[in-house]
Protein backbone atom coordinates (compact mmCIF):
# COMPACT_ATOMS: atom_id res chain seq x y z
CA UNK A 1 0.00 0.00 0.00
CA UNK A 2 1.34 3.66 -0.74
CA UNK A 3 -0.02 6.24 1.00
CA UNK A 4 -0.83 9.99 0.19
CA UNK A 5 1.99 12.48 0.80
CA UNK A 6 0.93 14.67 3.55
CA UNK A 7 -0.66 18.09 2.26
CA UNK A 8 0.78 21.34 2.97
CA UNK A 9 -1.26 23.45 5.76
CA UNK A 10 -3.69 25.67 5.00
CA UNK A 11 -4.09 29.00 6.69
CA UNK A 12 -5.61 28.78 10.44
CA UNK A 13 -5.44 24.80 9.97
CA UNK A 14 -4.16 22.33 12.53
CA UNK A 15 -2.02 19.40 12.08
CA UNK A 16 -4.85 17.34 12.87
CA UNK A 17 -7.06 18.97 10.39
CA UNK A 18 -3.81 18.40 7.97
CA UNK A 19 -3.88 15.04 8.31
CA UNK A 20 -7.28 14.95 8.12
CA UNK A 21 -7.93 16.75 5.05
CA UNK A 22 -5.11 14.32 3.21
CA UNK A 23 -6.46 11.20 4.25
CA UNK A 24 -10.31 11.98 3.45
CA UNK A 25 -9.04 13.20 -0.06
CA UNK A 26 -7.15 9.72 -0.43
CA UNK A 27 -10.14 7.93 0.56
CA UNK A 28 -12.71 10.20 -1.56
CA UNK A 29 -11.24 9.72 -4.91
CA UNK A 30 -10.04 5.71 -3.92
CA UNK A 31 -6.45 6.32 -3.50
CA UNK A 32 -7.48 4.53 -0.52
CA UNK A 33 -9.25 1.71 -1.72
CA UNK A 34 -12.27 0.32 0.43
CA UNK A 35 -10.45 -2.32 2.37
CA UNK A 36 -6.82 -0.89 3.21
CA UNK A 37 -6.00 -0.88 7.03
CA UNK A 38 -4.27 1.98 8.37
CA UNK A 39 -2.51 2.09 11.60
CA UNK A 40 -1.29 5.08 13.53
CA UNK A 41 2.10 3.69 13.91
CA UNK A 42 2.41 3.11 10.52
CA UNK A 43 0.57 6.92 9.40
CA UNK A 44 2.44 8.83 12.11
CA UNK A 45 5.72 8.08 10.55
CA UNK A 46 4.48 8.50 7.36
CA UNK A 47 3.68 11.57 7.99
CA UNK A 48 6.49 12.66 10.03
CA UNK A 49 4.26 14.04 13.04
CA UNK A 50 3.29 12.32 16.39
CA UNK A 51 0.36 9.62 16.82
CA UNK A 52 -2.19 12.37 18.65
CA UNK A 53 -3.06 14.07 15.90
CA UNK A 54 -3.05 11.56 13.58
CA UNK A 55 -5.14 9.07 15.93
CA UNK A 56 -7.42 12.19 16.26
CA UNK A 57 -7.98 12.32 12.54
CA UNK A 58 -8.77 9.08 12.50
CA UNK A 59 -11.57 9.88 14.82
CA UNK A 60 -12.80 12.31 12.58
CA UNK A 61 -12.86 10.08 9.80
CA UNK A 62 -14.84 7.58 11.54
CA UNK A 63 -17.37 9.85 12.71
CA UNK A 64 -17.75 10.28 8.86
CA UNK A 65 -18.37 7.16 7.80
CA UNK A 66 -14.82 6.72 5.82
CA UNK A 67 -13.47 4.37 8.60
CA UNK A 68 -14.26 1.78 10.89
CA UNK A 69 -12.19 0.43 14.00
CA UNK A 70 -10.67 -2.54 13.52
CA UNK A 71 -9.77 -4.40 17.11
CA UNK A 72 -5.94 -4.09 17.51
CA UNK A 73 -5.11 -3.74 14.23
CA UNK A 74 -6.21 -0.11 13.64
CA UNK A 75 -8.60 1.43 11.04
CA UNK A 76 -9.94 0.30 7.71
CA UNK A 77 -11.48 2.24 5.23
CA UNK A 78 -14.98 1.79 4.46
CA UNK A 79 -16.80 0.53 1.29
CA UNK A 80 -19.05 2.94 -0.41
CA UNK A 81 -22.61 2.34 -0.10
CA UNK A 82 -24.59 3.02 -2.97
CA UNK A 83 -27.86 3.30 -1.47
CA UNK A 84 -25.86 6.39 0.68
CA UNK A 85 -24.61 8.08 -2.64
CA UNK A 86 -27.20 7.83 -4.58
CA UNK A 87 -29.39 9.59 -1.47
CA UNK A 88 -26.52 12.47 -0.51
CA UNK A 89 -26.22 12.94 -4.70
CA UNK A 90 -30.18 13.39 -4.69
CA UNK A 91 -29.98 15.95 -1.98
CA UNK A 92 -27.81 17.67 -3.60
CA UNK A 93 -29.52 17.70 -6.80
CA UNK A 94 -32.53 19.47 -4.60
CA UNK A 95 -30.26 22.29 -3.54
CA UNK A 96 -27.14 23.10 -5.61
CA UNK A 97 -28.89 23.34 -9.30
CA UNK A 98 -31.72 25.74 -8.36
CA UNK A 99 -29.12 27.43 -6.70
CA UNK A 100 -27.29 28.28 -9.44
CA UNK A 101 -30.29 29.40 -11.31
CA UNK A 102 -30.66 31.61 -8.82
CA UNK A 103 -27.23 33.31 -8.41
CA UNK A 104 -27.03 33.45 -12.57
CA UNK A 105 -30.05 36.26 -11.77
CA UNK A 106 -27.63 38.16 -9.61
CA UNK A 107 -24.17 37.41 -10.74
CA UNK A 108 -22.06 39.82 -9.66
CA UNK A 109 -19.87 40.49 -12.52
CA UNK A 110 -16.63 41.82 -10.46
CA UNK A 111 -15.62 37.97 -9.35
CA UNK A 112 -15.55 36.55 -12.87
CA UNK A 113 -12.03 37.26 -12.99
CA UNK A 114 -11.21 35.50 -9.71
CA UNK A 115 -13.55 32.99 -10.25
CA UNK A 116 -11.70 31.95 -13.83
CA UNK A 117 -8.84 31.81 -11.29
CA UNK A 118 -10.35 28.84 -9.40
CA UNK A 119 -11.58 27.11 -12.13
CA UNK A 120 -8.07 27.44 -13.99
CA UNK A 121 -6.56 25.73 -11.04
CA UNK A 122 -9.17 23.17 -10.68
CA UNK A 123 -8.31 22.35 -14.72
CA UNK A 124 -4.46 22.38 -13.89
CA UNK A 125 -5.33 20.04 -11.10
CA UNK A 126 -6.87 17.58 -13.57
CA UNK A 127 -4.59 17.94 -16.13
CA UNK A 128 -1.55 17.19 -13.90
CA UNK A 129 -3.38 13.96 -11.85
CA UNK A 130 -3.06 16.03 -8.63
CA UNK A 131 -6.19 14.88 -7.27
CA UNK A 132 -5.51 17.06 -4.13
CA UNK A 133 -5.03 20.02 -5.54
CA UNK A 134 -8.18 19.20 -8.37
CA UNK A 135 -10.80 18.38 -5.03
CA UNK A 136 -9.76 21.39 -3.03
CA UNK A 137 -10.01 23.47 -5.72
CA UNK A 138 -13.18 22.20 -6.88
CA UNK A 139 -15.04 22.60 -2.97
CA UNK A 140 -13.71 26.17 -3.12
CA UNK A 141 -14.92 27.06 -6.18
CA UNK A 142 -18.38 25.70 -5.73
CA UNK A 143 -18.44 26.89 -1.91
CA UNK A 144 -17.87 30.12 -2.74
CA UNK A 145 -19.82 30.46 -5.88
CA UNK A 146 -22.67 29.27 -3.59
CA UNK A 147 -21.57 31.96 -0.53
CA UNK A 148 -22.49 34.79 -3.20
CA UNK A 149 -26.19 33.80 -1.91
CA UNK A 150 -25.48 34.97 1.15
CA UNK A 151 -27.44 32.13 2.76
CA UNK A 152 -24.39 30.85 5.10
CA UNK A 153 -26.87 27.36 6.59
CA UNK A 154 -26.97 26.73 2.75
CA UNK A 155 -23.32 27.08 2.13
CA UNK A 156 -22.73 24.93 5.38
CA UNK A 157 -25.68 22.27 4.47
CA UNK A 158 -23.72 22.01 0.85
CA UNK A 159 -20.45 21.66 2.65
CA UNK A 160 -21.48 18.69 4.76
CA UNK A 161 -23.05 16.92 1.56
CA UNK A 162 -19.90 17.26 -0.57
CA UNK A 163 -17.58 16.59 2.28
CA UNK A 164 -19.38 13.21 2.44
CA UNK A 165 -19.58 12.45 -1.18
CA UNK A 166 -17.21 9.40 -2.04
CA UNK A 167 -15.68 9.50 -5.29
CA UNK A 168 -13.91 6.31 -5.64
CA UNK A 169 -14.00 6.44 -9.44
CA UNK A 170 -11.71 10.03 -9.56
CA UNK A 171 -7.88 7.98 -9.52
CA UNK A 172 -9.03 5.65 -12.35
CA UNK A 173 -9.78 8.54 -14.64
CA UNK A 174 -6.56 9.41 -14.47
CA UNK A 175 -5.47 7.61 -17.95
CA UNK A 176 -8.50 8.91 -19.06
CA UNK A 177 -9.82 12.20 -20.93
CA UNK A 178 -12.68 12.13 -18.50
CA UNK A 179 -11.51 14.32 -15.66
CA UNK A 180 -10.39 16.52 -17.91
CA UNK A 181 -14.01 17.14 -19.59
CA UNK A 182 -15.87 17.44 -15.95
CA UNK A 183 -12.94 20.48 -14.66
CA UNK A 184 -13.30 22.21 -18.21
CA UNK A 185 -17.69 21.85 -16.69
CA UNK A 186 -16.53 24.70 -14.05
CA UNK A 187 -15.59 27.36 -16.99
CA UNK A 188 -18.86 26.76 -18.61
CA UNK A 189 -21.11 27.16 -15.40
CA UNK A 190 -19.10 30.56 -15.43
CA UNK A 191 -20.20 30.98 -18.76
CA UNK A 192 -23.72 30.58 -18.12
CA UNK A 193 -23.53 32.46 -14.50
CA UNK A 194 -21.95 35.79 -16.46
CA UNK A 195 -24.40 35.62 -18.89
CA UNK A 196 -27.43 35.85 -16.62
CA UNK A 197 -28.80 32.10 -18.07
CA UNK A 198 -30.80 30.55 -14.86
CA UNK A 199 -31.55 27.47 -16.85
CA UNK A 200 -28.62 26.55 -18.51
CA UNK A 201 -26.65 26.92 -15.27
CA UNK A 202 -29.58 24.71 -13.37
CA UNK A 203 -28.99 22.25 -15.95
CA UNK A 204 -25.59 22.11 -15.88
CA UNK A 205 -24.98 22.14 -11.97
CA UNK A 206 -27.48 18.87 -12.39
CA UNK A 207 -25.33 17.20 -15.12
CA UNK A 208 -22.01 18.18 -13.11
CA UNK A 209 -23.15 16.57 -9.86
CA UNK A 210 -24.99 12.82 -11.50
CA UNK A 211 -21.02 12.21 -12.36
CA UNK A 212 -21.01 11.45 -8.10
CA UNK A 213 -22.89 8.47 -9.64
CA UNK A 214 -21.36 8.28 -12.77
CA UNK A 215 -18.07 8.56 -13.60
CA UNK A 216 -16.63 10.02 -10.20
CA UNK A 217 -17.85 6.48 -8.84
CA UNK A 218 -16.02 4.18 -11.70
CA UNK A 219 -19.42 3.91 -13.59
CA UNK A 220 -19.99 4.56 -17.66
CA UNK A 221 -22.13 7.48 -18.80
CA UNK A 222 -24.17 8.26 -21.81
CA UNK A 223 -22.56 11.28 -23.56
CA UNK A 224 -24.16 14.77 -22.56
CA UNK A 225 -26.94 15.01 -24.37
CA UNK A 226 -27.44 11.51 -25.21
Amino acid sequence: MTLPSIQRLEPGESLRARVERTLSTAIISGELAPGTLLTVPTLAEQFAVSATPVREAMLDLEKRGFVEPVRNKGFRVTAVSDDLLHDIVEIRLLLEPPAMARLAEAFPADRLEELRAQADAIVTGARAGDLAAYLLADRRFHLELTALLGNDTLVETIAELRARTRLVGLVSLLETSMLDVSAAEHHRLLDHLAAGDADAAGELMRHHIRHAVGWWAGKPEAAEGE
